[in-house]
This record gives C-alpha cells, structure tokens and sequence, in this order.
C-alpha cells in the first residue's frame, strides 16, 4: 500500500512538472528556433521619421517588425558601429581609427563554431586598415577595429567585398552571421535616404519577397545614428525574417545592443558582459 502511494505521489508530481513548464515563459521563448543565419544592413545618418516615410523602408515595416523606440548609443558613426558587435562604444566620440583589445561577437562566434563573415562594398582587401579607399571607409566596419582581426591576417579574411556575397548567396554559402556594408553612396551618407531605400530594394529585394529564403533567416535592417545631434538619437530598424509577424511592432526602449543579445541568445553564445547583458529580449514580434 504504501509503495502505491509513492509511486502515485511521484507520477502526480511529473504531471504537475510537466504542465507547469508547458506554460512556462522559458518554454515558450522557443531559443534557438527562430533563424539560423543573420545578415545585417547599415545604412547611414537618417531621422526615423525621414526613414519611415521613405517607400521601401516603409515596405520593409510591412514585411516584418518595425521597432518604434530603438536609439542609437552616440554620434558620430564608429561608436555606434563598435556597440553593434560589441555592447559598448568602449568612449568612443569620434570616427578616428582606434584599435580595441577587448571581446565582440566574432569571438562568441568562433568559440561557438560558427561563422561570420563582413561583406564590405568597395574594400580594397589584405586586411587594409587605411581610413578610407574610394567610396570604403574603415570607421563603417567595425570588426576592423579590433586588434585579434586587423593583426591576425586568417582572422581577417572574414572581411571581404561585397562581390563574394552575391556566390555565397547563390551557392547557398552564407555564415551564420553576416554585416553587410554599402558604400558611402549606397548607404545614403552621401545621397540621402531616398537613394539608400531604391538601393535596398535593388539589391535585396527579391531576398525578402521569397519566403522560401527568409525561412530560417533574420534580415536586420538598420541605422547607425540619426541625422541630427538629437539627445533621443532615434533610428529607423526592422527585421524581417521567417519567425517574424509581417506588420508588427516592438515599442520596447532599446539599442542596437537588444539585437546584438537576440544573436547570442538565439546562438547560444553567451554574453559579452556589456550592455548585450542588460539589454531586454525582444517580444511581441514573433509568430
């Protein structure tokens, strides 16, 4: 009678477990199902309002989630950058060349086994660390600003022009994590958001119509920083992907450094112990 009476006791305690957990919030955050590769997209020095308005930006909002109070961290461009992959801007107020000893996410990348890869429009190769060549600028490309790349030549193939993007695409050879940097024209610091929306729209648009390649992917679309000197520094970003609801909205306050922590959560690559560690997860977007 008594070995009954355990025995019953312990099944209702597993039913009881396993019911609480079927509604618990960490079950049903799905980490880990939502995408399988990323490519992120800077454009340049727009207002979210003049982003907003601008056709196919405001057609990506309907493709995916908009997120209606995401700031950048600093002005000018490099500290914004540097918080993208990093969690900090590490006091950076300039866009003169620095070289950063500390951690970022290729290194989570790598220690994880995955791949990364920037694809940099008009960089010159061979782990160039000049300002700027043509219409290429170092203060864009943030992993370069890292001593373990810029001085580590292997590590340094990683950055590459953005020719190799279109045959990783085709032959379906995309790393798990991809920035992918235009120009100064084709990013709109030099032409304005107009340009940079018909440029995002002939260069991936028929990316993000196909639901067959959006799939298992997130497609990051973001600003560095706003036009102006604003204290609010609000920037147009929207993410378009697979497990994304086509049309929603995040009104979460946060950075650059809430999608930096959506990466590594959904990699399960740890945190860099920046702001990556403090920033929210991302909710009220997901299918």
């Amino acid at each position: 009678m008594k070995f009954m009476q355990k025995r019953l006791s312990f099944v209702l305690f597993n039913l009881c477990f396993l019911l609480f957990s079927s509604f618990s919030p960490k079950a049903t955050a799905q980490v880990g199902s939502r995408f399988k590769k990323v490519i992120w997209v800077v454009f340049e020095n727009t207002s979210y309002e003049a982003a907003l308005k601008q056709p196919d930006f405001a057609l990506a909002t309907q493709q995916g989630a908009l997120f209606t109070a995401l700031t950048a961290s600093t002005h000018p461009s490099l500290g914004n950058y540097i918080a993208m992959i990093a969690g900090s801007t590490f006091g950076i107020h300039s866009d003169n060349p620095v070289d950063l000893t500390d951690s970022h996410l290729g290194d989570l990348l790598e220690k994880s086994g995955r791949d990364w890869r920037v694809y940099a429009e008009n960089y010159p190769g061979n782990c160039f660390t000049g300002k700027n060549s043509g219409t290429y600028v170092r203060k864009h490309n943030p992993f370069i600003s890292f001593v373990n790349i810029s001085k580590n030549s292997k590590r340094c193939q990683n950055i590459v022009g953005s020719d190799q993007f279109d045959l990783d695409l085709s032959g379906n050879k995309l790393p798990e994590y991809s920035m992918y940097l235009p120009n100064l024209r084709n990013d709109g610091h030099d032409t304005g958001v107009d340009f940079a929306g018909k440029y995002l729209t002939a260069k991936f648009g028929k990316l993000l119509s196909s639901p067959a390649s959006l799939k298992d992917l997130l497609f990051v679309i973001t600003f560095d920083e706003s036009e102006s000197s604003a204290p609010t520094n609000q920037v147009f970003t929207a993410i378009i992907g697979g497990s994304v609801i086509a049309g929603s909205k995040n009104n979460q306050s946060i950075d650059h450094t809430a999608l930096l922590k959506l990466i590594e959560e959904e990699f399960s690559l740890g945190s860099l112990g920046q702001s990556d560690s403090r920033a929210p997860t991302l909710t009220g977007i997901w299918k």
